[in-house]
């Protein structure tokens, strides 16, 4: 690219911008991930901790001396270290002394460093700090060459690129952070459990991940907990991301006159206690939660965390704590990202952000501790040979005192008899400089005996120092034991419980009162429930109430009382099974229309709802007795529907051509009739067919003639009667004890006659004579009666006029319904 002249003299390079701009923004993004939202991997430090840690040393800030204010010590940080801002340091260091943000503390604090419940701390000029004691164990050994000292940002001090880090601060503290395009989010972990998986690494470098988990349980954090499900952070072990679910540990206390309050002592890592009572009041206050009296927060020094929430009299407690799970911090994910920077050895002294294992997180922390300890072991050995050089000099020149005096004395200056001593006993300059250097308290006889012990512990030490550098695994064996004296001296019990299930999960179904409720299904397929205290008890004989507010031509044909936990399950024509929970019904006013069933249920647009049943739950030893038009039976126990839900599952295989007619709940040996289009019924016990899974078409229930088809199947219940009507509008009742029970297969009985005149049979029901019935034509004509007006016959009539229609019209369907008066309101009684 050319360059421009100026005016001036100058010279300018024009560069795009959008190149300046992209250099700029790396550079940036650089700067923000290596120097200040990422921790180091090796001693789990960011710059702003490490450098307050390093000046608090060098401001000789030990645990067993006196705090300073800590505006001395942002000061220092700032002025040596850290050009940026200093909330920004001063926050740091107040994070380094909360329990409640670090499991293990490195600053103790003195004065007001916040609390939990979101107070801030106080200004830097009124509080005081000093190095706890497993800080001094970061910062141990860092004089003795362990670490490499850079310069500071204008090259007046020097400060570590790292430290020694005998703690280890990333695994045990975790840590949190925002960088560009990235962010860390770390738990904490046991000191105990973190110390014996280094160790079991040390042992076995070829250890698993899932081997390190026998001895690191999960994190441990410092607000304590409890963590449901392992799955969670065992991905984070071995992939380096994961999501925790943390609850909050509560206890029931019941008071004298015998309210209960649920009193939480443990809250989840992070959240806010003052945000938690103020969520859970404007929840009772708007009554999103019901039974809530009212929370407040007592905790103090004395007593410990104590947020407690006073329930109302006839309170469910299971529901209530179930709602605060679900709508407050009081249950909480943390997820997890394990980020870090780790040496890029490729490129020197670079690092570079990397997410990483659990044992890649061991495996740093020890490679660093390795280096540590092989650079104080070589400094030690290093030191110890300088000092055995001078002290052969000094037991040479205590033997040779007289000699050495009269040299000393007969020389001009000092470099006169430094160089006449070299000349005389071949010494080397810093032999020569230790002996004019030594004291007349040498000369003594005792001194010689004292040199002489001091050199034979110096050559033991020696000998033990080099055996350490020619075998590696003796570094790694002091890694060991120093990182076991660390738990020992200041490892303590977990906080955080872990229950081994898989998250358990918030039920919806604990979060609904049980209560009984009104199901009201209508023949066109709307369906609501209705709270049964909406429904009045009413004398016999009474006008009602209006019971739905239905579309022309629709009719109330089920209705049944069942309890907001039970089950509803529907079966369609094309042999499919479908349930949902009562209080999944979308509640209804008793005059509404409802909810149509295909917005609950997906059926395919041709699929129709055959018929209903309720249940408790899907263990009872009950059936579903399953009947097609071409006379296939089967029945399943209700257990094979327990993963139906609302998507459906195969109930009957049906053949090409066939459709489910009929489907009964049934106690497996009932009398079961079977009524044909053409007049015949076969009753049979269901004992004749055996118990079948799902995928299974069924047997033959009954012989059909060419031409016939099954119309219905029905249970032959007491106190009723089959009711039978035609397409033609012809019906009538019939006594269950006409037919005797017959084998399965066979051809039944005439039930009605002369079909071909008066119309095939297109269905029946087992209805009591107080009973009233529905019919409905296809060109949408309908006629309600009463049970008792259609005549009782026997089998061989051919039924009464129970519609009047003309051709080409005729019945399609009918049914038992409840009136929208006083039929409705008797059944609820």
């Amino acid at each position: 690219m050319e360059e421009i002249k100026t005016e001036e003299g100058g010279t300018v390079i024009p560069i795009p911008i959008e190149k300046e701009v992209k250099q700029a923004y790396i550079d940036y993004s650089m700067s923000v991930i290596v120097q200040r939202a990422l921790p180091d991997v090796r001693d789990g430090l960011k710059p702003v901790h490490r450098r307050i840690l390093y000046a608090m040393d060098e401001l000789n800030l030990r645990s067993s001396g006196a705090t300073r204010k800590c505006a001395k010590i942002v000061g220092d940080v700032l002025g040596k270290y850290h050009p940026h801002g200093d909330a920004s340091v001063y926050d740091a260091l107040v994070r380094l002394g909360q329990d409640f943000a670090q499991r293990y503390t490195v600053i103790t604090p003195q004065g007001n460093f916040g609390t939990q419940a979101g107070d801030p701390a106080a200004a830097y000029r009124y509080t005081e700090a000093k190095m706890a004691k497993i800080a001094e164990e970061m910062v141990a050994d860092i004089d003795k060459d362990t670490v490499r000292m850079d310069p500071n940002f204008d090259e007046t001090v020097k400060e570590p690129a790292v430290l020694p880090g005998k703690f280890p601060f990333l695994l045990c503290n975790g840590t949190t952070g925002i960088a560009v395009g990235m962010a860390t989010n770390m738990p904490s972990h046991n000191l105990r459990e973190v110390a014996a998986a280094i160790g079991a690494y040390i042992d076995n470098p070829e250890i698993s991940v899932d081997e390190l988990m026998h001895y690191i349980k999960g994190p441990d954090f410092p607000t304590g907990g409890v963590i449901y499900g392992t799955s969670g952070f065992k991905k984070a072990y071995r992939t380096g991301r994961g999501k925790v679910t943390i609850r909050s540990k509560f206890i029931i206390e019941t008071d004298k006159h015998g309210k209960e309050s649920i009193v939480f002592t443990e809250v989840p890592y992070g959240v806010n206690t003052s945000n938690i009572i103020k969520k859970i009041t404007d929840l009772a206050r708007d009554k999103v939660i019901e039974g809530i009296a009212g929370a407040n927060d007592e905790t103090s020094d004395r007593v410990g965390m104590r947020l407690v929430v006073d329930l109302k009299k006839n309170a469910v407690t299971k529901i209530v704590l179930n709602q605060l799970f679900a709508k407050t911090e009081l249950q909480s994910n943390f997820g997890i990202i394990n980020l870090a920077l780790v040496p890029d050895h490729a490129h020197g002294d670079a690092l570079r952000p990397q997410v990483l294992t659990l044992k890649q997180l061991i495996q740093h922390f020890v490679d660093h501790r390795d280096i540590v300890v092989t650079r104080r072991t070589q400094y030690e050995l290093k030191q110890a040979l300088a000092r055995a050089h001078i002290l052969e000099a000094l037991i040479v020149a205590v033997d040779a005192i007289d000699e050495v005096i009269k040299i000393i004395r007969g020389s001009r200056d000092v470099q006169d008899a430094k160089n006449n001593l070299a000349k005389r006993f071949e010494f080397d300059d810093v032999q020569t400089q230790a002996i004019v250097d030594m004291p007349l308290k040498r000369l003594t006889h005792l001194q010689i005996d004292e040199l002489k012990k001091e050199m034979a512990e110096l050559k033991a030490l020696i000998a033990h120092l080099e055996d350490l550098l020619a075998h590696h695994e003796k570094i790694l064996a002091i890694v060991k034991d120093e990182t076991n004296e660390l738990a020992a001296k200041y490892g303590d019990d977990r906080k955080t419980q872990i229950v081994a299930d898989e998250v358990e999960q918030i039920n919806m179904e604990d979060m609904i009162k049980e209560e009984e409720v009104v199901v009201l299904i209508s023949k066109l397929g709307y369906i609501k429930r209705v709270p049964l205290t909406q429904y009045k008890q009413q004398a016999r004989g009474g006008k009602g109430s209006l019971s739905a507010n239905l579309i022309a031509e629709d009719y109330v044909s089920q209705i049944f009382i069942a309890t907001t936990h039970a089950y509803i399950t529907f079966i369609s024509n094309e042999g499919k099974a479908y349930w949902i929970k009562v209080h999944e019904i979308p509640e209804a006013s008793r005059v509404s229309r409802g909810s149509h069933i295909k917005s609950l249920l997906q059926v395919s647009a041709n699929e129709e709802i055959t018929t209903i049943v309720t249940m408790k739950d899907f263990r009872d030893s009950q059936y579903l007795f399953m009947a097609t038009a071409n006379g296939v039976v089967k029945k399943s126990p209700i257990s094979e529907f327990a993963n139906a839900r609302n998507r459906g599952i195969i109930a009957i295989r049906l053949k090409d051509g066939d459709r489910l007619v009929a489907t009964i709940l049934s106690s497996g040996s009932d009398d079961i009739m079977l009524v044909t289009r053409k007049g015949k019924a076969l009753r049979m016990n269901e004992d004749e067919v055996r118990s079948m899974g799902r995928a299974s078409s069924g047997v033959t229930g009954i012989k059909l003639m060419e031409g016939d088809e099954l119309a219905a199947a029905i249970c032959v219940q007491e106190n009723t009667d089959a009711l039978i009507i035609t397409e033609r509008g012809l019906g009538k009742r019939v006594d269950f004890d006409e037919f005797a029970a017959h084998g399965r297969g066979t051809g039944g009985q005439r039930i009605f006659g002369n079909t071909d005149a008066k119309g095939e049979v297109i269905g029946a029901l087992a209805i009591a004579e107080t009973d009233e019935v529905i019919c409905m034509t296809g060109q949408g004509k309908t006629v309600r009666v009463k049970a008792s007006s259609i005549s009782k016959q026997g089998r061989d009539a051919s039924g009464t006029r129970v519609i009047n229609i003309d051709d080409p019209d005729y019945v399609v369907g009918f049914d038992r319904v409840v009136q929208d008066s006083d039929d409705m309101e008797n059944s609820v009684e």
